[in-house]
């Protein structure tokens, strides 16, 4: 099964956040993205659509065009995200997104009307009917197709870190699930969801695909939904195991980290060197820990059990990106890292809310807010303090 990679001219970036669609009145989620796609045919039934349907009618996908820097694919996003309120304001409609919402119930989700998404359904059954679950994947281009399969094996050893950043989905249902992202059990419970796999090269990852196909595993490559793959159509490595990001700024971040780490690894192919290539059972095992404990994981860093605080990591690791960030002009959207690090990713911030007396209706307003304001928010709203602002002040 030979399958063509399209190599990109280089580190190009594609970016698809995946919003919640919130009544103002309730709180709860509204199945409604039929109603709010007809509201903008601009933006939704075009050849490269900018808005689309997701597996639920609670969520829409906004997704950028092509974009070389950070801040371009940013800015898309805000672009199209100014379109959608000003179409769901009206409808009593508000957006957010964090991994999973505070306070739904999966069994009141409608699917969407896409033919795969029924397919899906009706193969995967409950697997799939609890899938209300919000993230966001980032795309970044890869120059030769014989690269890509070194560097997904070198990103899976990030995993714990792409997670622990974002981790937004501690509450199911209602119930605090003592997790930082139940999302990574809901999605990653689907069979062909999880870590990579750890395989050779190209041809490596042919031969895989082939013998899924075979088995009747999948019908194509895009029902394998690892954490991180490779996107032959596009010419990417997509990383898809970001929780669902509340704020603008915090998508910047994990785009930075991205682009940055994708091309540290291209350009040390270049010069010769092997890269890292993590054991599975040492990738299994952080990715668990991110799960569970997020910014506050020990993960484990050598196939002997050595293990490092998840913060003091991240701080390591920023350190020795600043130069990469600097030559891709992402410096102060990698630098967001600390902020996060130091006043709590939004699985702390909702937690936080919920300890300083609030409920899980401010919790969800105050999602709606940091997306509107693009700012952290760690008390009720209704005090006066806890809102963070742009400079992490």
């Amino acid at each position: 099964m030979a399958i063509q990679f399209n190599p990109s001219r280089g580190p190009t970036l594609g970016v698809e956040w995946e919003l919640q669609l919130v009544d103002t009145h309730t709180r709860r989620l509204r199945q409604d993205a039929k109603a709010v796609l007809e509201a903008v045919p601009d933006l939704s039934e075009t050849p490269r659509p900018k808005v689309m349907h997701e597996l639920m009618q609670s969520q829409l996908e906004v997704i950028t065009d092509v974009s070389h820097t950070v801040a371009e694919a940013v800015g898309d996003l805000k672009r199209t995200i100014g379109r959608l309120e000003e179409a769901v304001t009206p409808l009593g409609i508000a957006l957010a997104c964090t991994g999973t919402h505070a306070i739904s119930d999966w069994r009141e989700a409608v699917y969407a009307p896409v033919q795969r998404y029924t397919e899906l359904v009706e193969e995967m059954q409950w697997l799939a009917w609890r899938i209300q679950t919000f993230g966001v994947h980032v795309h970044v281009g890869v120059r030769e197709r014989d690269k890509v399969i070194p560097i997904v094996n070198a990103l899976a050893a990030y995993l714990p870190h792409f997670l622990a950043l974002t981790a937004s989905s501690p509450y199911w249902g209602g119930q605090d699930t003592g997790l930082a992202s139940s999302r990574a059990i809901v999605f990653g419970a689907l069979p062909t969801a999880g870590p990579p796999q750890m395989l050779a090269d190209w041809a490596g990852f042919e031969e895989y695909m082939d013998t899924l196909k075979r088995a009747g595993t999948i019908k194509s490559i895009k029902e394998v939904w690892w954490d991180i793959r490779p996107h032959p159509d596009f010419g990417t490595i997509e990383i898809r195991m970001f929780d669902g990001i509340p704020t603008p700024r915090e998508v910047g971040m994990v785009t930075a980290l991205s682009q940055c780490l994708v091309q540290q690894f291209d350009q040390q192919l270049d010069r010769g060197y092997r890269l890292p290539h993590p054991a599975p059972w040492v990738v299994r095992d952080n990715k668990w820990r991110a799960t569970r404990y997020g910014l506050d994981a020990d993960v484990i860093t050598d196939d002997h059990g050595s293990t490092a605080p998840m913060r003091d990591m991240l701080y390591e690791l920023c350190r020795e990106l600043a130069p990469m960030a600097e030559r891709l002009g992402c410096s102060d959207e990698l630098a967001v890292v600390g902020e996060v690090v130091e006043h709590g990713n939004s699985c702390e911030r909702q937690r936080a809310i919920i300890t300083g007396g609030g409920t899980l209706d401010d919790v969800v307003d105050a999602t709606i807010t940091e997306l509107v304001e693009d700012r952290f928010v760690t008390t009720d709203l209704r005090t006066s303090n806890g809102a963070i602002g742009h400079a992490g002040t």
